[in-house]
């Protein structure tokens, strides 16, 4: 009779998992993208297309003084404070308006994606429409000059 030792399943899930999280840059830890543009190429396709179209759509809105860089691990936008957030993972592709108020603004137009407090998350084929996003962005843009001034 062979004898099979017990940890065999959770070596097998554990190889399966390093495999499958290894497909998007990791949020956390000693291998995360320290810039947008390293995040970005470390994306695997359809992904990074997707993330790049993103990228453009909020770049064309927001405020010429507006900076990105990587927070929480993800690329981000800042404008007076952070602005919006967007990232991939394994199986969608999540945008972070930073606002959960914004969430609820836009609750409407957002019912066909899964949303919770500060995310929403959209399959890599069908990422949100750029004229929502750009209402999103110009919405957050105003939060933030409305929480530290205009000047």
């Amino acid at each position: 009779m062979i004898r099979r030792s017990p940890d065999l399943p959770l070596q097998k899930r554990a190889v399966k998992k390093a495999a499958s999280s290894a497909d998007v840059p990791p949020t956390l830890g000693p291998d995360k993208a320290l810039d947008v543009e390293n995040y970005l190429a470390r994306c695997p396709e359809p992904h990074r297309t997707t993330l790049e179209k993103l990228r453009a759509t909020i770049g064309s809105v927001v405020p010429k003084e507006a900076t990105e860089r990587i927070s929480y691990g993800m690329p981000s936008f800042e404008y007076k404070g952070g602005l919006v957030g967007y990232a991939a993972f394994k199986d969608h592709c999540s945008f972070f308006p930073m606002s959960g108020r914004l969430i609820e603004e836009f609750a409407d137009e957002l019912a066909g994606y899964k949303t919770s407090k500060g995310t929403i998350q959209f399959a890599v084929d069908k990422p949100l429409p750029a004229a929502l996003v750009k209402k999103m962005v110009k919405a957050r843009v105003a939060q933030n000059e409305a929480k530290k001034g205009k000047a």
